[in-house]
């Protein structure tokens, strides 16, 4: 069973940073296409940026493009998200978010569908 666990989270003023980490379990992590998404109270879940399972492509979100960057290092198991720039409307939940595709592959989807396993999420408070 694949786990993924974020970490990273916390309160930070508008204008600051923080960087978001995913860690996954998985003996092919490098064959699953990995997103962020998040949630905030009383709004549906969004896909806020994605990245390829070769790590070539990635995308983002209109509201988040130039202020945050997704990267992932295969050999740790582990997708991080850079989180520049911050504004009190990305306060939230972010989940990190797995999709098998079997190979390493270009191309990713922001997108809650296909996107079978999950992290319990970790809470950004952007206020001053």
């Amino acid at each position: 069973q694949l786990q993924l666990v974020e970490s990273g989270g916390g309160l930070v003023q508008p204008g600051g940073s923080l960087r978001l980490s995913c860690a996954v379990s998985a003996l092919t992590f490098d064959y699953y296409e990995i997103g962020w998404f998040r949630q905030a109270p009383g709004k549906e879940r969004e896909g806020v940026s994605c990245i390829s399972s070769s790590g070539r492509s990635s995308n983002y979100v209109d509201s988040v493009k130039g202020r945050f960057t997704i990267s992932r290092d295969n050999a740790k198991n582990t997708v991080y998200l850079q989180m520049n720039s911050l504004k009190s409307e990305d306060t939230a939940v972010y989940y990190c978010a797995a999709k098998w595709v079997g190979g390493l592959l270009s191309g990713c989807v922001t997108q809650v569908l296909g996107h079978n396993y999950w992290g319990q999420g970790t809470q950004v408070t952007v206020s001053s």
